[in-house]
């Protein structure tokens, strides 16, 4: 009789962290979770600016990208032609559509997924969405990430990678809605109130931002609300500076992923700030929680309401 392997998993959901080490601690984490040996054809869809690349890094260590933000890698965008001569050297490649398609055909690169997958290969794809049309193969792991990091394994009844891509599309802007907010917070907290990076950390809430504090301290609530909603309100432009700042309006501003922000702050819809620590036993900090969205009375449910029954 043989043995035949059963998968039961049909999707697991993640927080999409905001900085560039977090989405690499995380993108480890699924891969250890997640990724089995056998996997070759690795789909991996999202919006530009959503963090794939640092997530990709953080899946598979030492993997020569075809291109990363800024910087296109002309070699590796010419490998669909040239695979054969360093077929030897490598185990893993890597393929970003969007690029691909302004320099090869889309039969050049089926063709190229094809011979990889046959030679047991693997083939990570970035924009996995616009390749499966023609490939007319599904991926054996689909990872997509908006606001949201979804994996799942699809099978004969799905899901396609569009379906994924759909979902985060649709909630990415308020991951960058958030991350904008909690950057002109955490300014606001070290220019007005003399609070310092070191007092707390960052973690994640849906449609919202967690500043963890380890310990807890007196805060004018009222006047930090009052601040941060000033500030929105001035119509900043806010764009990418470095690797490690971000500009908000002429302010340079310290952020560890200066690529995930709206472009201006009369882009957020709505924001409210939690008027009081809340206390996390598990970690035993001190939540400062924002919020984006008039959904106060939500708060204890947050992470449910809309997100497991998917009715946004």
């Amino acid at each position: 009789m043989r043995n035949l392997i059963q998968e039961y998993s049909v999707s697991s959901q993640y927080f999409a962290p905001r900085g560039r080490e977090r989405l690499m601690f995380l993108g480890q984490q699924i891969s250890q979770r997640h990724l089995n040996y056998n996997d070759r054809l690795i789909g991996i869809v999202g919006d530009a600016g959503s963090g794939k690349s640092s997530l990709i890094k953080g899946m598979f260590p030492g993997l020569e990208l075809s291109n990363d933000d800024d910087v296109l890698n002309p070699r590796k965008i010419m490998q669909v032609r040239d695979s054969l001569e360093d077929l030897h050297e490598a185990a893993s490649y890597h393929l970003d559509m969007r690029f691909q398609m302004a320099f090869t055909q889309m039969f050049e690169v089926v063709d190229f997924v094809n011979r990889m997958l046959a030679a047991k290969r693997r083939v990570i794809v970035e924009h996995f969405d616009l390749l499966y049309p023609a490939l007319q193969k599904n991926a054996d792991i689909i990872v997509g990430i908006g606001e949201e990091i979804i994996v799942t394994r699809p099978s004969i009844f799905g899901p396609l990678p569009q379906s994924i891509y759909t979902i985060v599309h649709k909630s990415l802007k308020y991951r960058k809605m958030a991350h904008t907010v909690e950057d002109v917070t955490m300014e606001i907290l070290k220019t007005e109130f003399g609070i310092g990076y070191d007092e707390y950390f960052s973690s994640d809430i849906r449609k919202g931002f967690l500043l963890k504090f380890f310990r807890e301290r007196e805060l004018d609530f009222d006047r930090l609300s009052d601040l941060i909603k000033e500030r929105l309100s001035q119509n900043l432009d806010v764009s990418y500076f470095d690797e490690d700042h971000i500009k908000i309006g002429q302010e340079v501003v310290s952020c560890d992923g200066p690529r995930l922000h709206i472009t201006n702050t009369n882009q957020v819809e709505s924001f409210d700030l939690v008027k009081k620590f809340i206390r996390d036993p598990k970690s035993n900090t001190y939540c400062l929680v924002g919020l984006i969205g008039n959904n106060l009375n939500e708060l204890e449910n947050r992470n449910t309401i809309n997100f497991l029954m998917r009715k946004d």
